[in-house]
């Protein structure tokens, strides 16, 4: 692909997950719970990993493509956060989240500044790390379409059939992308391709039953949103 065409592909990915973040910090301002606020900043992030890789494409740096990929993976983390601890609405449960959230946020801040150093000095990332970090994600992911397919299953309700799909489309990117990054062979083209389609699937998804969910919310001002 020309780098025309990579760059657009990323500033559409990155502009879909802004427009996420839009329709899902919409319940965090309903209620002002904390619990509610991995989920934008989830898709924040993971708009910003792929600005980033926009940016990378047009000068070519290995310190955007790092915090690329660090940046998408703290993304699934966030989510997967989000998703423990809707479980229970406790006072408890909201200060572990509190506290889950503050170390996450320390946690990718120190690594994004290790790993900066390390380029400064001239330290290249290392491969087993990068397949570590990809398969953080998609270990954050799978947690994330088990947690919502139990709960689609206890509410019997078919609109939260589509999350768990619209995660399952993202892990499938994801998992493209785990194949695309090993060793060169004729199935990375594939692969690559294959990631694309299923990330933007995914997003559409979201951007489908955010678009929905907010409008038939807005003659029901006083209905809180589930997890």
């Amino acid at each position: 692909m020309s780098e025309v065409v990579d760059f657009a592909i990323e500033v559409a990915s990155a502009a879909l997950c802004f427009v996420l973040v839009k329709f899902m910090f919409k319940p965090y301002g309903l209620t002002r719970e904390g619990r509610y606020l991995g989920l934008p900043v989830g898709f924040a992030f993971l708009g910003i990993s792929e600005a980033m890789l926009a940016i990378g494409i047009l000068q070519p740096a290995g310190e955007l493509r790092l915090l690329s990929l660090l940046t998408r993976t703290f993304a699934y983390v966030f989510m997967a956060a989000t998703y423990y601890f809707s479980r229970d609405p406790a006072k408890n449960s909201r200060l572990l989240w509190s506290i889950t959230f503050g170390l996450i946020v320390v946690a990718l801040a120190t690594l994004a500044v290790m790993m900066l150093r390390g380029f400064q000095f001239g330290l290249n990332l290392n491969p087993s790390l990068s397949v570590f970090l990809r398969l953080l994600a998609l270990f954050c992911i799978s947690y994330i379409c088990v947690h919502t397919i139990r709960k689609h299953v206890q509410t019997s309700e078919g609109a939260t059939l589509w999350i768990p799909l619209g995660f399952f489309f993202l892990g499938i990117s994801q998992y493209s992308m785990i194949i695309w990054a090993g060793d060169a062979n004729f199935v990375q083209g594939y692969a690559f391709v294959g990631a694309l389609v299923a990330r933007f699937t995914g997003l559409g998804i979201f951007i489908a039953v955010s678009y929905l969910s907010f409008y038939k919310r807005k003659g029901r001002p006083d209905e809180k949103p589930s997890a």
